[in-house]
């Protein structure tokens, strides 16, 4: 009897193969061997041709006035992306086990605060990495010099290297968000708001490279970036001490200007620039979509997009307001309350509950 149950602990924490616990667990390393697979198949002639497909980048076009090698898009696109899709779950799993895991065991988190820390870590280090990579790119390219390239010269075919491996990492990036729904058990009602930003990532991004305004869709997603980076830089600072809070009223403020700053890049390419193009044609020969209802579709799902972000935001520091006055008037009787309380009744004590601590413009793109 003592045999058997000595034998059941192991099982508990051993999983068998191929079960939820054991993928869930072991998922990092799967992942890794998938890609190693891929890597492998380089070294053989056999493979290489299908293996290069996934791991470079596709398409390339030399112009022979020009020293640089540009690139357009293709389906084959789609093997690239699932490469690093693949590479986005092992770096994921790196930091949250080196970076968070370590910090979580310090600070000793509720459940609720130690998944939307998790939340706040991945992203800070995704939006980090895609702010600094795409300013680099629009320095390099000169984008910002002159607003009138962000129209100028329609269709935009030819991307240089980092910027079609930049829009690849970012399809790859949020691909990859959907099976970490699984990997880090997130709770099922919290799994349709993922969904609705993980998919709005996709069809803007995605959406902005097939029909080539890649350039608009870059700089858009620079701005974006940067204001989700405060945001969640803000979110982990405020759960390392609950008193610091003016990075949420920075936020707010660069919120409400980034939307703006969006909407009317957007109308300026879209509605201006490219409305006075001369080519106005659909072509999917030269990669033209410059055709009035492409345009009327782009704006309307900027707009939309924008609008159901606005409405999150305003809900979110409604939300913030209310909790204000509720706490001021309980604060002068239990002035101890919050101190006992905040590790584990965050929600009833503090400026900024845990519940509605919560990004509007995470949902969204």
């Amino acid at each position: 009897h003592h045999v058997k149950m000595g034998i059941r602990k192991k099982t508990n924490k051993n999983p068998p193969v191929l079960s939820h616990e054991f993928i869930i667990q072991n998922h990092a390393d799967i992942v890794s061997c998938v890609a190693m697979v891929f890597l492998l198949g380089l070294m053989f002639e056999v493979t290489s041709k299908v293996a290069v497909l996934f791991i470079t980048v596709q398409y390339n076009v030399t112009i022979s006035e020009s020293v640089v090698n540009h690139f357009h898009h293709g389906l084959q696109d789609v093997a690239t992306v699932f490469f690093y899709m693949l590479v986005s779950i092992i770096i994921h799993a790196i930091i949250q086990e080196y970076v968070l895991d370590k910090i979580n065991r310090k600070m000793h988190f509720s459940k609720t605060k130690h998944s939307k820390f998790n939340e706040s870590g991945q992203l800070s280090a995704f939006y980090l990495f895609s702010f600094g990579w795409g300013t680099n790119i629009l320095m390099s390219e000169n984008f910002l010099s002159n607003p009138v390239n962000l129209w100028e010269g329609y269709p935009h075919t030819l991307m240089p290297f980092q910027m079609k491996f930049f829009f690849i990492c970012q399809m790859g990036y949020w691909l990859h968000a959907l099976p970490e729904l699984y990997f880090q058990k997130t709770k099922k009602e919290d799994i349709p708001r993922q969904l609705v930003y993980i998919a709005l990532y996709l069809v803007h991004i995605a959406g902005a490279y097939i029909l080539n305004l890649n350039r608009l869709a870059l700089v858009l997603l620079v701005l974006h970036c940067f204001v989700e980076l405060l945001f969640h830089v803000s979110r982990l600072v405020y759960f390392s001490n609950e008193k610091r809070q003016t990075g949420f009223t920075v936020w707010a403020v660069l919120f409400v200007l980034g939307r703006l700053l969006t909407l009317s890049l957007s109308v300026l390419t879209v509605g201006f620039g490219l409305a006075n193009a001369d080519q106005q044609v659909l072509d999917l020969a030269i990669g033209n979509f410059n055709v009035l209802f492409v345009r009327i579709t782009v704006l309307a799902t900027i707009c939309v997009t924008q609008a159901f972000m606005m409405w999150k935001f305003i809900n979110f520091q409604l939300r913030r307001w209310r909790e204000q006055v509720q706490v001021q008037p309980v604060k002068p009787k239990k002035p101890q309350a919050p101190k006992t309380k905040s590790k584990k009744d965050k929600g009833e004590q503090n400026y900024i509950p845990e519940d509605s601590c919560r990004n509007p413009g995470s949902d969204t793109i």
